[in-house]
């Protein structure tokens, strides 16, 4: 890894319910609010959480699908979400997208090879020769057959959809790849097989990944760094082994714990945290997550806490573990943790 690619600051989308009636304020989703990250080049930082807690919606900002209300996203230096038209169409090659459904994603009407080649030709022009080529090529660099390339997406399998969608995201030689859950909808070996394929090709030509995921085994599995977020706040920033072998803020540690764990015998919490996730309409005053918090004080039901850099180089929003600056190398006790220290998510 040499360098920072994407640096991110303050993201925040709105969106507004309603246009309002003679100017009155009018009520609206925080969707996402003051994330800030950064990836290095070649690196890897995974974005997990609950659903509707804000992570597609980063996505979608990175790639400027929709605007967003406030905060700057720098690629290399340059700050994409102010560029217009011309300018954001040359930034566009840089960064592609994996989506989550293999199937809707591709167009039903193109073969394989016309999926592949159809970016390229948006910014270029190529011979006959040069698409099959190139088709040919990227179908064998995701580990399929050149001569699929002539096969529509319905011909195609789960498994080899989400590879012509890799191979789609590669044509443009992108440093940075956006995957939004690109493996959720397959199955399980499936799954394995896809994340290997992408770690191959991070390892081959130094791509950057942002990896969407609410599967901690999947995260586990692939991410160098890992973001977690709670109602469209980012609460624990840390490196993917540190994270799981020591989780800090009490909402990381009931997402590990409600983690699947294929040892039966193993002992877990049970109910590590009760309640819902409060509405981004009306979001609780504070930390967002006091009221479902077992170890919230007076100070998190007023004031929100910020993301406090830690001594062993991750970032936490808590005011009760944050402030110690410091995490014990032996596990947790049951008096100051909501996490078995047994209780650890599958991996592949």
């Amino acid at each position: 890894m040499s360098g920072t690619l994407l640096k991110v600051e303050k993201l925040t989308k709105h969106y507004p319910l309603g246009t309002g009636f003679l100017k009155k304020t009018v009520p609206v989703v925080r969707a996402v609010e003051d994330v800030s990250f950064s990836v290095d080049a070649g690196e890897t930082l995974c974005i997990v959480g609950e659903s509707g807690c804000g992570k597609s919606t980063v996505a979608r900002l990175l790639m400027r699908i929709v605007e967003p209300t406030g905060g700057r996203v720098l690629v290399e230096g340059t700050d994409i979400a102010g560029l217009k038209k011309r300018a954001l169409r040359d930034w566009r090659r840089r960064m592609q997208m994996v989506f989550q459904d293999p199937y809707s994603s591709l167009n039903p009407r193109l073969t394989a090879g016309q999926i592949i080649t159809e970016p390229v030709e948006n910014f270029e022009r190529l011979s006959r020769k040069q698409r099959q080529a190139l088709a040919a090529d990227l179908l064998q660099k995701v580990g399929m057959r050149p001569e699929m390339m002539h096969r529509f997406p319905s011909e195609l399998s789960g498994g080899q959809r989400q590879r012509l969608g890799i191979a789609r995201a590669l044509s443009l030689q992108p440093s940075l790849i956006i995957a939004d859950e690109a493996v959720s909808a397959l199955d399980v070996s499936v799954q394995g097989q896809i994340l290997n394929l992408l770690m191959d090709l991070q390892q081959e030509m130094g791509i950057a990944f942002v990896f969407i995921s609410h599967d901690l085994g999947v995260v586990e599995h692939i991410g160098h760094r890992v973001a977690v977020m709670y109602l469209g706040r980012i609460v624990e920033l840390a490196p993917c082994e540190a994270l799981f072998a020591k989780p800090v803020h009490p909402y990381t540690e009931a997402l590990i714990a409600a983690a699947p764990v294929p040892d039966p015998t193993r002992v877990r919490l049970k109910a590590p945290v009760e309640g819902e996730v409060p509405s981004p309409i009306n979001p609780p005053k504070g930390c967002a997550f006091h009221p479902r918090c077992p170890l919230a004080v007076e100070r998190c039901r007023i004031e929100m806490p910020p993301l406090v850099p830690m001594a062993d180089g991750r970032a936490v929003a808590c005011h009760v573990r944050a402030p110690t600056m410091d995490i014990p190398a032996e596990p947790a006790t049951a008096a100051n943790s909501l996490l078995s220290p047994v209780a650890r998510p599958q991996t592949f």
